[in-house]
C-alpha cells in the first residue's frame, strides 16, 4: 500500500517520449495490426506471385523465347511493381485511424507530430520485406539468376525500399484527403496500373510506338526497373540510378510538407 502511495503521490513528471521512441512503437504498433489482420498480407504475397507465375508462364515463351530467359527480365520489374503497390496500404491505413477516430487522440498525446506517419511507415517495411523474400524465392524456384549476385540484389533491394519510401507519401496525401479507405484504395489504382503497365516492366519499350515510348521514358517506374534490372544482372546504368535519386528526392520534397501540413490540419 505504502508502494502504490508514493507513486501516487510523487510530483515528478514522467519525460515525454522522444521521436525515435514514439516511431518505433507506433511503428510496433503498424506491425500488430497485420498480426491481428493477416488479410492485409494476402496482397503482399498473393499479388506478386500470381503476376510472376502468369507473366513467366503465359507469355514468357512469346515475348522471350522460353519462361527461363524471360524471368531474368521480368523478376526486378515484377519487384518494382509489386512494392509499388504494397505503398498504397500506407494512406489506407491513415485513413483507417482518421475514420475510427484513433487520428485525434494521437493529435492529443505529447509526442511528434509526424510519429505515427513514420511509424506507418516503418511498419511498412516488414510488408515491403515479406514481399521482396516471396518474389525473390519464386523467381529462383523459376530459373532466375541475377549475374550480380547477392551484392546486386541487395543494392537494387536498397533502391526499392527508398523509392517506395518516398511514394508513400503520395498516398498519405491521399489518404488525409479522401473521405473512405476504399476511396484511397480505388485512386491510387488509377494512377498505378497506366503507371506499372507504360514502363519497362514487362517488355522492352522499344517495341511500343514511338508516341508510348516517349512517356515510357519519363517514366518514374521505368527509372526503377531498369535500375533494379541493371543492378541485379551486374550491368548497373548510372543515369537510371541517378534518375530514381532524382525521382525520389522530387517526390518526397513535394508530398512530405503537402502531407505534413495537411495532417497539422483539423479534420
Amino acid at each position: 500500500m505504502s508502494s502504490i502511495h508514493s507513486v501516487l503521490s510523487t510530483t515528478r513528471r514522467p519525460a515525454a517520449p522522444g521521436a525515435v521512441s514514439a516511431c518505433l512503437t507506433l511503428g510496433w504498433r503498424a506491425v500488430l495490426k497485420i498480426k491481428h489482420v493477416p488479410f492485409q498480407l494476402v496482397d503482399v504475397t498473393a499479388f506478386p506471385i500470381l503476376n510472376t507465375l502468369g507473366f513467366t508462364l503465359f507469355f514468357g515463351g512469346a515475348i522471350a523465347g522460353s519462361p527461363r530467359e524471360y524471368i531474368q527480365f521480368l523478376l526486378p520489374g515484377v519487384l518494382v511493381q509489386a512494392i509499388v503497390f504494397i505503398t498504397v496500404y500506407t494512406g489506407v491505413g491513415l485513413n483507417t485511424d482518421i475514420e475510427k477516430g484513433v487520428f485525434d487522440r494521437f493529435r492529443s498525446l505529447p509526442i511528434w507530430q509526424a510519429a505515427p506517419i513514420v511509424g506507418a511507415l516503418l511498419g511498412d517495411v516488414l510488408r515491403y520485406s515479406i514481399a521482396i523474400l516471396v518474389t525473390l524465392a519464386l523467381g529462383f524456384v523459376l530459373g532466375f539468376r541475377p549475374e550480380a549476385g547477392v551484392p546486386g540484389v541487395l543494392m537494387a533491394v536498397a533502391l526499392l525500399l527508398l523509392f517506395a519510401f518516398a511514394v508513400s507519401w503520395i498516398f498519405i496525401l491521399a489518404g488525409l484527403m479522401v473521405e473512405t479507405p476504399e476511396s484511397v484504395m480505388t485512386a491510387s489504382f488509377l494512377i498505378l496500373f497506366p503507371l506499372t503497365f507504360a514502363s519497362s516492366i514487362f517488355v522492352d519499350p522499344a517495341t511500343m510506338p514511338g508516341w508510348l515510348q516517349a512517356f515510357v521514358a519519363v517514366n518514374p517506374i521505368t527509372h526503377l526497373a531498369d535500375a533494379s534490372r541493371g543492378l541485379m544482372h551486374g550491368n548497373p546504368a548510372a543515369g537510371s540510378i541517378a534518375w530514381v535519386l532524382v525521382d525520389s528526392a522530387a517526390i518526397l520534397a513535394v508530398f512530405g510538407p503537402l502531407s505534413m501540413r495537411m495532417y497539422r490540419k483539423e479534420r
